[in-house]
């Protein structure tokens, strides 16, 4: 197999015109210039140069790799300064997949960051409930994924990837501001709330809420259940029961009529960025995460160290 480095002494070689002014030109001996146009015409099993005393021309063999030999050469050099931009976030593209409140509160940050000290690299960025993410991130559809995992639940199988927690996401109480323990003053028990209707957000987030509930003795009566925070808010609102939000979830919605409360327990979530064990090494990739977790310290949330 012919190597590289020999076809750009070959090169060299022809482009010179002499053994001495390729040694020149690449800053390597004579010797050395010799000894690996040996080992090419050894490996085509035919001579590329013929010599003469000081003369040297191409065999009909040498003519046809020297045109080669500058396709090639070409396609490495392009493909050797590519791979330099990337590595020095000079181009490059990092696609983001992340959970909805992710998408509202903490990747736009992220993505500001990255625009601004990277701004050769390009950013894309999709939304998808928490489980999909991940699968998409899995599939290839994204470089990095985003999203949460409840503190006090089963592990989910990450252990395929690589993760990184960014921060705690709390738990808060929401009740109608009219609720008679809207003005207790205190963290809120659960098992207080046993009683009232409930407005159960995403299908993970009422999974945990049942969970937390049934850990605690009861069994919440979930009146309605909406994806949307907003719509979780405006429910509660509106007088039609109490819920759970998270902190991150609950960052720029207006909550009129609604009162939040400490809860216990709180059972915070972690925000996790996630990508493949192949691409931790990628610059745009790392310079993704490095973002998030510095947009997740903004939001002045204190970060975990495991997952």
């Amino acid at each position: 197999m012919i190597e590289i480095r020999q076809l750009r002494v070959f090169r060299a070689v022809a482009s010179t015109g002499s053994f001495s002014g390729a040694a020149r030109e690449l800053g390597i001996t004579q010797p050395a210039i010799s000894q690996q146009i040996k080992a090419l015409e050894k490996t085509v099993g035919t001579p590329l140069i013929l010599r003469s005393g000081r003369q040297m021309r191409l065999t009909e063999a040498g003519e046809a790799l020297c045109r080669h030999a500058a396709t090639v050469l070409g396609a490495v050099n392009a493909a050797e300064e590519e791979i330099a931009a990337l590595a020095d976030l000079r181009t490059g593209r990092v696609r983001v997949a992340s959970f909805p409140a992710g998408c509202s509160a903490l990747v736009p940050r992220a993505l500001a960051a990255m625009r601004e000290l990277h701004p050769d690299v390009g950013t894309e960025l999709v939304e998808a409930d928490p489980d999909e993410v991940v699968t998409m991130l899995r599939a290839g559809e994204c470089e990095v994924a985003v999203t949460y995992a409840y503190e006090d639940a089963p592990a989910p199988h990450w252990t395929d990837l690589v993760s990184r927690v960014l921060m705690t996401d709390p738990m808060v109480g929401l009740l109608p501001a009219g609720h008679p323990l809207a003005s207790a003053g205190r963290p809120v028990e659960i098992t207080e709330l046993t009683d009232d209707p409930w407005i159960a957000g995403c299908a993970r987030c009422r999974a945990h809420l049942v969970d937390v509930c049934r850990r605690m003795g009861f069994h919440p009566s979930v009146a309605y259940a909406t994806d949307d925070p907003r719509g979780v808010v405006g429910l509660v609102g509106a007088g039609l029961g109490v819920s759970l939000l998270s902190e991150l979830a609950l960052r720029g919605l207006a909550e009129g009529g609604v009162t939040r409360v400490p809860v216990v327990p709180d059972a915070p979530r972690r925000i996790v960025a996630m990508t493949l064990p192949d691409l931790v090494k990628v610059a745009s990739v790392n310079a993704m995460v490095d973002r998030l977790e510095e947009a997740a310290e903004s939001l002045a949330a204190p970060p975990l160290t495991t997952v």
